[in-house]
């Protein structure tokens, strides 16, 4: 199955700074046995939601894991843009992923992301930092070979 990490952060698409959260969380979709690209996008809607698209519409992928973006400043906006994207809400995902990292910090309930499908391509939103991919990874991991198993029949 082929996957897709893309990174939402100007400072990172700038070349500022080292990308920690995107190849965090490619590590692990290849663990999990996923053919897994990875590629970094600035904070702009307009700019992560025609990343989004191709990534679904052209490249294909099974599911695309965006890492940053989803806190409360005013430049986070990629949930706003993933929800441009999607076709259908699949709420489970964030939501548990939400309660997973309140479990780990009072700090979790700030997280703004979503999850989501477009086609037959799972969308979710993480956190954009590596600490949260290693700890919300374990609640998403198990669903996924069902998920795309599920989605193909879409």
């Amino acid at each position: 199955m082929r996957a897709a990490v893309l990174t939402v952060s100007t400072t990172r698409a700038r070349g500022e700074g080292e990308d920690l959260s995107g190849p965090a969380l490619v590590e692990l979709c290849r663990a999990a046995g996923l053919e897994t690209s990875h590629e970094v996008v600035s904070d702009d809607r307009a700019a992560i939601a025609k990343a989004l698209r191709r990534l679904v519409d052209e490249d294909g992928v099974r599911f695309v894991f965006t890492a940053g973006g989803t806190g409360m400043t005013a430049d986070d906006v990629t949930p706003e843009a993933t929800r441009e994207v999607i076709e259908r809400d699949a709420p489970g995902f964030a939501e548990t992923m939400r309660a997973e990292s309140r479990r780990h910090t009072p700090l979790g309930i700030l997280t703004r992301g979503v999850s989501g499908i477009r086609g037959r391509t799972l969308i979710v939103n993480f956190p954009g930092t590596p600490k949260a991919s290693r700890e919300l990874w374990p609640v998403i991991e198990p669903t996924l070979r069902h998920t795309a198993a599920t989605l193909e029949r879409a």
